[in-house]
C-alpha cells in the first residue's frame, strides 16, 4: 500500500494504511515498518498524518513569489521553523488571532522523513524521504513584518493544516500545486519551479539540524498568497495527492 495516515476512533488514535475506502490498523508508524495489525478498520475521524518533532519550513523558493512580497531569491536555501502545537488536523479551523489583523494563505507541498538525516548528500538524500502530504503556512503577515524575525507570526495554534495522508509514491513529473478559497483558485504553479529541489533543501537542512523519521519538511509556496477572513473555505491541492481542506474563523480574545 502506498497511502497512509492517522485516524482517532473508539479504540484510540492509530496510523492506518489506506486502501480505497477502507483503513487498516498498523501495528507502528509506517516508516517503522508497520504492519496491519488486525482486519479492516472503519474509518475515524482524520488527523495530521504524523506527528513530526521538527517541522521545518522554506522561504522563497518560488520565484514569482519571492518578487510578490518584494523580495529576492536567497543565494541558499532560507530555513524557519514552525511549533509542533502548530498542526491542525484535516479538516480543521484556522483560527485567526486577534493579535494580527491580516492572515495569509501558503498553499506547500511537503515532505515526509522516513530516516534519521544528518549531514547527508544531496545525491543520497532521497533515500530519507518516506512520502509526500500537503500543507498550509498560515502566516500573520503583519507580525512577521513588525516583529523583524517569524516565530510569532508562522506559530500560533492551528498555523500548519497538514494532510490528510502520506503518498508514498507520488510522481512530480506534471505535479502541479494549487490553493483554493471559497472555490476560487488563489495560487497555481508546478512544483517543478521550485528555486532549490527536494534533495537539495534536505542536504542544507541537515547540516545544521537533525530530522527524525516522522518529521516534515515544506518546500515553499508559490505566487497569489492572499488574506484569510473568517468563514472561508480553503483547499489545497498537488496532482496524485488527496486534497487538504480546512476552515477558516475568528478566536475569541
Amino acid at each position: 500500500m502506498a497511502r497512509f495516515g492517522r485516524i482517532r476512533s473508539m479504540t484510540g488514535d492509530s496510523f492506518v494504511a489506506l486502501d480505497d475506502a477502507v483503513a487498516h490498523k498498523l501495528d507502528a508508524a509506517p516508516w517503522q515498518g508497520g504492519e496491519p495489525a488486525s482486519g479492516p478498520l472503519v474509518r475515524g475521524a482524520e488527523l495530521a498524518p504524523c506527528c513530526p518533532k521538527t517541522v521545518l519550513c522554506v522561504a522563497r523558493n518560488y520565484r514569482a513569489h519571492a518578487a510578490e512580497l518584494g523580495n529576492d531569491v536567497p543565494a541558499a536555501p532560507m530555513f524557519f521553523m514552525k511549533p509542533a502545537s502548530s498542526i491542525l488536523d484535516p479538516g480543521g479551523t484556522v483560527l485567526l488571532p486577534p493579535e494580527s489583523e491580516r492572515v495569509e494563505y501558503e498553499g506547500e507541498l511537503a515532505v515526509v522523513l522516513g530516516k534519521r538525516a544528518r549531514r547527508v548528500s544531496a545525491r543520497d538524500a532521497m533515500s530519507y524521504v518516506f512520502g509526500y502530504t500537503l500543507a498550509c503556512d498560515v502566516t500573520a503577515r503583519d507580525l512577521q513584518r513588525s516583529d523583524g524575525q517569524w516565530t510569532r507570526a508562522k506559530g500560533f495554534d492551528t498555523f500548519c493544516p497538514l494532510g490528510p495522508t502520506i503518498d508514498t509514491e507520488f510522481a512530480f513529473g506534471e505535479a502541479v500545486l494549487e490553493l483554493w478559497v471559497n472555490d476560487e483558485q488563489r495560487q497555481r504553479a508546478p512544483v517543478s519551479d521550485m528555486v532549490f529541489d527536494i534533495p537539495t533543501l534536505i542536504a542544507e537542512a541537515s547540516r545544521f539540524t537533525t530530522l527524525h523519521p516522522g518529521d516534515i519538511l515544506l518546500t515553499g509556496t508559490p505566487e497569489g498568497v492572499g488574506p484569510l477572513s473568517a468563514g472561508d473555505r480553503v483547499v489545497v491541492k498537488c496532482s496524485g495527492l488527496a486534497d487538504l481542506t480546512f476552515s477558516v474563523a475568528k478566536e475569541d480574545a
